[in-house]
């Protein structure tokens, strides 16, 4: 029995090393076509000329930390996170939007696996949205540049 355990234990090991890629999510796309990406501090400029920044996770995260200013619009994601998600499956109020689809906006969320943004942006281009920037690097660049958070 005892020689059985490490036996038992290298193959659960394995097993889960197989499975590990399947459960864990690709990044996101470095570009988006018809979206600019933009770092944390051309997300500042834009924010500081009047450019609303969009924060796309969910309330709780919102409520616990975002950029300083961002206004709150959840995507509720249901789709695969891939370039091409099935948006039927997800929600997003692009009511909450500014009404001038030719005001820039700038989309946010965790980066790196987190789609919500991206996503966002593509849903706000297909509304008619014209000047739509995406904070790839979203709150974990932002903080780590230092800029303000509430």
């Amino acid at each position: 029995m005892i020689r059985r355990m490490p036996l038992q234990l290298a193959a659960a090991l394995m097993l889960s090393l197989t499975l590990l890629p399947a459960a864990h999510a690709a990044e996101t796309p470095t570009s988006l076509a018809g979206v600019k990406v933009v770092t944390a501090e051309e997300a500042k400029k834009l924010q500081d000329g009047g450019a609303p920044l969009i924060d796309t996770r969910v309330a709780a995260e919102y409520a616990e930390k975002t950029i300083k200013g961002a206004k709150s619009v959840p995507y509720k994601e249901k789709s695969a996170k891939a370039v091409d998600f099935d948006a039927s499956q997800d929600q997003f109020d692009l009511s909450k939007l500014p009404g001038d689809k030719a005001a820039p906006l700038v989309f946010f969320c965790n980066a790196g696996e987190c789609w919500k943004s991206y996503k966002a942006s593509i849903q706000a281009k297909k509304a008619g949205y014209s000047k739509i920037h995406w904070l790839r690097g979203g709150m974990p660049e932002w903080v780590a540049k230092g800029l303000a958070t509430q």
